[in-house]
């Protein structure tokens, strides 16, 4: 019995044996959008002849944030069809008057070449394009939330007459979902205003699929708020990376109906949690680094008993991606040390990191296949070793004939129990 799972660009086969105990843990997407441009242009121009925009003159300024090379949203299709409505509605707004800022929250600015990468000038259409840097770009403020998050932004978006956020809405193992302002008050957001809003991850219901009674969420929502951001434009992508759904309009009640989607797209109904679980984050950019990479071992863990096995392939050809996360996790010996120091000093941006990679790595028995050395991920806590290999000696390891789990996407993809069941001890941010 042959698997494939996504790793990198490609996908790595895995053998088990004939007769095995296997689920796999992969939702049915809904057909392709026949015509996403289209449906782009024509959502974009709905959402802008409205009572509001209709008739105004053209704003002095607009910003649009798109995101980084993390995400696959395919900003050079989509970006292009968004400006060229934008110039169509207000004839009179000039290239030279819209900035796009990409956005990648707490990852490293972006080099020039990165920036053209993201969005090469022909998508730009004579736009400027510049590069979020949360401990260094120009901000601006606009207040606090409830919760009391400094609300602050790069200024080229929190100056502009006109916001615009261009996203994606996939499940996010905190926040809930991406999507709605995330864009702007996390992709384009000051690194005071990430650490205060993440610092909710301890909350009970921030995980992921839950939307309404989301503390991270709902804090993001109303930044949103303050800030004031004029569109959204959200795309739920397959597996496959390809748009199954697109929406325009007003970034809460974009989020909402995009999350409906995403939900039926990528959550999964798990009755009983297995014994070992085969998962892959996704190939790339899911797995582009291992602070990426992340994600998915939470999710995969979360299928897992508590003492389960749990083998993640994850290319990681950026290695670990965050210096932070990896100058804090290496001064501890075992999982169970970062847990006792995180949850006894608070919340820490990059250090959050360890504690989210502790929650797994301290009640499941987790391999990470990559291309990642083994030195390196012994720092990281992360036991390294050969997918094939790995499961070999788990079957051989097993007494009886163990229930196994493959999750191809596992970044992406979620679990719902029945009412009144609980997680795994261990799953989920608790």
């Amino acid at each position: 019995m042959d698997i494939e799972l996504p790793y990198g660009h490609g996908i790595r086969r895995l053998v088990l044996p004939d007769g095995s105990d296997l689920r796999l843990l992969r939702p049915t997407p809904p057909p392709d959008l026949p015509d996403p441009l289209g449906t782009l242009a024509r959502a974009v121009d709905a959402a802008l002849d409205t009572p509001e925009h209709r008739g105004r003159p053209a704003p002095e300024s607009v910003a649009i944030a798109v995101p980084d090379e993390t995400r696959p949203l395919p900003v050079k299709d989509l970006l292009p069809v968004l400006l060229d409505r934008l110039f169509a509605f207000w004839p009179r707004l000039a290239p030279s008057n819209v900035t796009v800022v990409v956005g990648g929250g707490l990852h490293p600015a972006l080099s020039r070449a990165e920036l053209d990468r993201t969005v090469p000038p022909t998508a730009a259409r004579g736009c400027r394009v510049v590069g979020h840097d949360a401990h260094h770009s120009l901000m601006t403020d606009h207040g606090r939330t409830s919760r009391g998050t400094p609300v602050r932004i790069n200024a080229a978006m929190g100056k502009a007459a006109f916001r615009v956020v261009l996203g994606q809405v996939d499940p996010h193992q905190f926040v809930g979902f991406t999507g709605g302002s995330k864009g702007i008050t996390v992709g384009c957001a000051s690194a005071e205003m990430i650490q205060a809003n993440h610092g909710g991850l301890f909350e009970p219901t921030a995980r992921a699929g839950v939307l309404a009674e989301n503390p991270v969420r709902q804090d993001l929502n109303e930044a949103g708020r303050l800030i004031g951001i004029q569109l959204a434009v959200n795309v739920v992508l397959s597996p496959a990376k390809r748009i199954v759904w697109l929406g325009a309009g007003d970034p809460e009640a974009v989020l909402a109906e995009g999350a409906k989607v995403c939900a039926g797209v990528y959550g999964v109904a798990l009755d009983e949690p297995f014994d070992i679980v085969l998962a892959s984050c996704g190939g790339h950019p899911k797995d582009i680094c291992l602070y990426q990479a992340q994600k998915g071992l939470n999710m995969a863990c979360q299928a897992a008993r508590p003492g389960g096995r749990v083998l993640l392939l994850a290319e990681c050809p950026g290695g670990v991606g965050d210096e932070v996360y990896h100058d804090y996790v290496r001064r501890f010996e075992r999982p169970a040390d970062v847990l006792a120091d995180f949850r006894t000093h608070g919340f820490r941006m990059g250090a959050h990191k360890a504690y989210l990679f502790g929650l797994s790595l301290d009640s499941r028995r987790v391999v990470l296949d990559s291309a990642l050395n083994v030195a390196t991920l012994k720092g990281c806590q992360i036991t390294a070793g050969a997918a094939q290999a790995t499961l070999n000696a788990w079957l051989a390891e097993s007494p009886e004939r163990p229930r196994i789990a493959v999750i191809p996407n596992a970044n992406t993809t979620f679990f719902h129990r029945p009412a009144g069941q609980r997680a795994p001890e261990g799953g989920e941010n608790k």
